[in-house]
């Protein structure tokens, strides 16, 4: 069985994921937007054009305008991998979202998921 390239993979088809994620646990689009923002110095058009163009992980990373320096700050497990242990450093670029997403869900206050307390 082919193994699937997470790399290649549009980011619109996994973002409307961690909307139904945020959104079960009483959290907002909103959010989820604050977040992608924050990790990646997108605006929000350019989060919409990038959705919109269907850009893969591997793009979408490649061309953030401002990768958040705080992002080393993101500790812990995710899909049972600690993610300050992931040496691929585009596969800890996409981790640093998923783990901020599940700290959303799990409803962490935004200052803590944004690394600002």
């Amino acid at each position: 069985m082919a193994r699937l390239n997470i790399y290649k993979m549009s980011v619109s088809k996994v973002y409307p994921l961690y909307i139904d994620k945020a959104e079960r646990k009483g959290r907002t689009k909103a959010e989820v937007d604050e977040i992608i923002l924050w990790l990646t110095g997108y605006s929000q058009k350019e989060l919409e054009d990038e959705l919109d163009k269907q850009t893969d992980f591997e793009t979408f990373f490649a061309k953030a305008p401002n990768m958040n320096p705080s992002r080393s700050l993101i500790k812990g497990v995710i899909c049972g991998v600690r993610v300050e242990d992931i040496e691929e450093p585009l596969m800890r670029e996409i981790r640093y979202l998923d783990k901020l997403i599940d700290e959303l869900a799990k409803g962490k206050k935004m200052d803590k998921i944004l690394r600002k307390e």
